[in-house]
């Protein structure tokens, strides 16, 4: 029985029927297919999967593309303002099973698949990720488009369609190595080719000017081609759009040369074009002023602005009002949302458009676009802010620097006009930074060019206001919001948790995959044995389901009933893996001290990846692996304590590792995390939670009470005490035996014989300029860590603190954020209104768009 194997145990996922065509009547297997219009899943003939035995046709999972369609969904759309969610990076993982629990086919398909011989799980695992982005700005933007669908939003997301995503990391001799990620090469099923709404951009040139206006004349043209991928919301029959560009070349040889015999300076001409969508640059936290980079953030915000004006003028508000003056009206028009500074050059080229070419006024252009945009912040660091040079901007994109400097100019001339005198502060808040290289403060043009200013999390929306933005707060403090991140809990619970999330269903109804803060109603059971054991039972079958995982891929054998302390996310100085490695070799130095007390046996799984660029976190990858060597071949240690790094960690395999995890390592120096994403997966997951009073990590002690997290070191106002009073690392390592002990063997080569000086630069970055005060935090790091192996020993109470957990992860649906920002910043409701199957009659809006509201 399909059903019964997924996920390793009986458990199904909440009742799927009602979904498009009623339940399955869509769904096309082996070719055979009800509806003309048709998704696929193919490109498996050449799989081992498909031995001699089996049909060598691919085995079809096909998802209704009907209501992705101008004719089903255009007479909706068409009536509501749409919302344009603007992204570098859109994590989305794999497809297959997230679409088919949000169309209702899961159970359809498995057994249709069974009856082929073939086993869906199997089929699955084929998939490749899409990995076009980092980590958490690009997988909440991938949350937020489900979310988006599921409440009805007539919503797109606009980003680049990467030849080559988030690099594949491979660990050789403790190394971490990277290996290009080339992730369409088998083609991806899921995506649609849009020629007919290929676009010209333009980057270089010169301007000229006249009686009539600017010109921006002489330019280097590429070509943005979009895909198309279909973006299902959970059993409501909607189906929104991801669109990605691909950057083309105007000509497949430029002839003129190729007749010359420049044939290579063709190809290379060719090549230079499309090198913008050629690969996503790795998120290190460390602006970089890279040509390419700038191409990538213009090309995908002007093809995506040419193609939002090209709707705006073929829907009804652009028949009813020509000339865009509806283009941001209430309740009709376009919403803009800018995810970082990345698309912050939309800001400029929509002036561009508005004046240059549409020839409106500039202050009537400017009130437009104001109303139009809205700005995310995701960070606080301020090496992460992006800062472009002028003479970079000048030289690609010579008009928008003169428009830069003229919305400046304006801005600036305000601030004088409230704060005469103050020089300081015009200089504080201007939109170009001057000092030696002359630069752009994106980020400074996002707050001035947007009506809404958001951050992520509360703690980090009021750093945002009293500290990184503070005269841009206090000059309109009515502009700054909190929108405090959320995940979609069809993926990170119905997906990767089945087991979880039908024994939720069995208690509470399955409402609350619609509306996650139903699971409150949890805590009526928290006291209930029979449950207490049933949350224990699915806990420890996905522990299982992860060993056997682990042995199959990583050849590693692990104890199923050791503690998973589980740190993943992406390898940084802030998020502190550092930290945690001193711990597992304080652990480690306790057994052998001691080998007969008694010890919790416990497996420590870190995963994530490091910038290729970036120095120090590739050796903390190093160190991790030279530590787990160590640990994991001591007989005296044994199965006690182990030590395994998670290779080239992705959002398929958070999917595996987080419904396995008992602990979850959210431990970021206070006042350094925006928000974070995966503590709600793991709080949602049933994991408890070791970290610092940092991101969201307040809101869930808010939520489940800070009783029932494992909260420790110092908080935000602490941190801004010592860095006033000054940093001493060494007084730590003097005062605190098993600090030092620690660092010294790191610092002898205790853990790199060959090599003694390996971890040299750790050390002194340790010592010396460890802005992340990992020392300050290590003793109250260790006693906390000894309370969870205390509590962990007492399977009773920790299972009821999980219930807890979970009962209080309701707050962090990013359905709950996405009505937030409809209501707040959007301007919108979101629709509870179930649109009818194709197969069934309804009363549709005539849809007069010409090319249709969907494309």
């Amino acid at each position: 029985n399909p059903k019964a194997a997924r996920s390793g145990s009986c458990r199904k996922q909440p009742s799927r029927a009602g979904a498009v065509g009623g339940g399955g009547e869509a769904l096309v297997c082996a070719g055979i297919c009800p509806a003309p219009r048709l998704w696929l899943l193919g490109g498996l003939r050449n799989n081992p999967l498909l031995t001699p035995g089996r049909p060598l046709s691919p085995p079809i999972v096909a998802l209704p593309a009907p209501c992705w369609d101008p004719a089903v969904t255009g007479g909706r759309i068409s009536l509501l303002q749409r919302i344009y969610y603007l992204s570098l990076e859109f994590y989305m993982g794999r497809t297959l099973q997230n679409t088919m629990i949000n169309l209702g086919l899961q159970n359809a398909c498995d057994e249709a698949v069974y009856q082929l011989g073939l086993d869906m799980e199997e089929l699955e695992e084929i998939e490749e990720d899409a990995g076009l982005g980092n980590g958490g700005l690009g997988r909440l933007a991938a949350c937020f488009l489900d979310s988006m669908a599921t409440l009805g939003l007539a919503a797109y997301g606009y980003g680049i369609r990467y030849e080559y995503g988030i690099f594949n990391q491979k660990i050789r001799d403790g190394w971490q190595v990277e290996e290009a990620d080339d992730w369409l090469r088998h083609g991806n099923p899921w995506e649609k080719a849009r020629p007919e709404y290929m676009l010209p951009v333009h980057f270089y040139g010169r301007v000229e000017h006249s009686a009539t206006g600017a010109k921006w004349v002489d330019t280097q043209v590429v070509l943005a081609l979009p895909y198309d991928t279909p973006v299902p919301g959970y059993m409501n029959n909607t189906v929104n759009t991801m669109r990605l560009w691909s950057a083309r070349a105007p000509n497949d040889f430029n002839l003129r040369d190729f007749n010359v015999g420049d044939y290579i300076q063709a190809v290379l001409d060719r090549n230079l074009a499309e090198n913008i969508s050629r690969v996503l640059y790795p998120n290190d936290n460390f602006f970089e002023g890279k040509e390419l980079r700038l191409k990538q953030e213009y090309f995908v915000v002007a093809a995506t602005l040419q193609d939002i004006i090209r709707r705006f003028k073929a829907s009804k508000f652009g028949n009813v009002q020509p000339g865009l003056e509806g283009f941001c009206g209430p309740s009709m028009g376009v919403a803009i949302q800018l995810n970082d500074t990345h698309p912050a050059m939309a800001i400029p080229e929509l002036m561009r458009i508005f004046v240059d070419i549409e020839k409106l006024p500039w202050n009537k252009a400017w009130d437009i676009t104001k109303r139009t945009f809205a700005y995310t912040n995701h960070t606080v660091l301020p090496e992460a802010l992006e800062r472009w040079p002028v003479d970079l901007v000048e030289k690609l994109l010579p008009r928008h620097l003169q428009i830069i400097y003229e919305i400046n100019q304006r801005h600036l001339d305000h601030i004088a006009s409230l704060f005469p005198n103050d020089v300081d502060r015009l200089r504080r808040m201007s939109l170009i930074e001057e000092g030696g290289t002359k630069r752009i403060n994106m980020a400074h043009l996002c707050i001035v060019g947007s009506h809404a200013v958001n951050g992520v999390a509360k703690i980090h929306s009021e750093i945002v206001k009293t500290q990184v933005f503070e005269d841009f707060a206090a000059l309109e403090p009515e502009k700054f919001q909190n929108k405090t991140n959320g995940i979609t809990p069809r993926r990170w619970l119905l997906l990767c948790n089945p087991g979880l999330a039908e024994l939720i269903a069995e208690k509470i109804g399955e409402d609350y995959v619609r509306d996650l803060s139903q699971l409150t109603k949890l805590h009526e059971f928290v006291d209930d044995d029979l449950f207490i054991r049933e949350v224990a039972k699915v806990k420890q079958e996905n522990k299982v389901k992860f060993a056997l995982y682990l042995e199959k891929e990583y050849k590693v054998k692990i104890n199923p009933s050791s503690m998973f302390d589980v740190h993943v996310k992406r390898i940084h100085e802030y998020k502190r893996q550092l930290m945690n490695c001193l711990h597992i070799i304080t652990m480690y130095n306790r057994i052998r001290r001691d080998p007969a007390k008694v010890f919790v046996p416990r497996t420590v799984i870190i995963g994530g990846k490091a910038a290729p660029g970036y120095h120090m976190a590739k050796m903390i990858i190093k160190l991790i692996n030279a530590v787990a060597h160590v640990v994991n071949n001591d007989p005296v240690v044994g199965s006690k304590l182990k030590v395994i790094f998670l290779e080239n960690y992705r959002v398929s395999l958070a999917e595996k590792v987080i419904p396995a995890t008992d602990l979850s390592e959210q431990i970021s120096t206070a006042g350094t995390e925006a928000s974070g994403t995966g503590n709600m997966k793991f709080m949602l997951n049933g994991a408890l939670t070791i970290g610092t009073m940092d991101g969201a990590n307040v809101e869930m002690a808010e939520e489940a009470g800070e009783e029932n997290l494992f909260i420790f070191g110092m908080r935000v106002e602490d941190v801004t005490e010592l860095d006033r009073e000054g940093y001493n690392a060494q007084k730590y390592y003097d005062q605190l035996p098993e600090l030092k002990k620690a660092v010294d063997q790191i610092k002898s080569g205790f853990f790199s014989p060959k090599d003694p000086d390996l971890f040299k630069d750790v050390v002194n970055m340790l010592f010396h300029h460890d802005r992340f005060k990992v020392f300050a935090d290590y003793e109250a790091y260790v006693k906390c860590q000894e309370k969870v192996s205390e509590l962990y020993l007492n399977s009773k109470a920790w299972t009821k603190m999980v219930i807890r957990n979970i009962a209080a992860a309701g707050k962090f649906s990013s359905d709950r954020t996405i009505k937030e920002y409809a209501r707040d910043i959007w301007h919108v409701e979101p629709s509870d209104l179930k649109i009818p199957p194709p197969n069934e009659p309804r009363d549709a809006v005539e849809d007069k768009t010409p090319n249709g509201t969907a494309a």
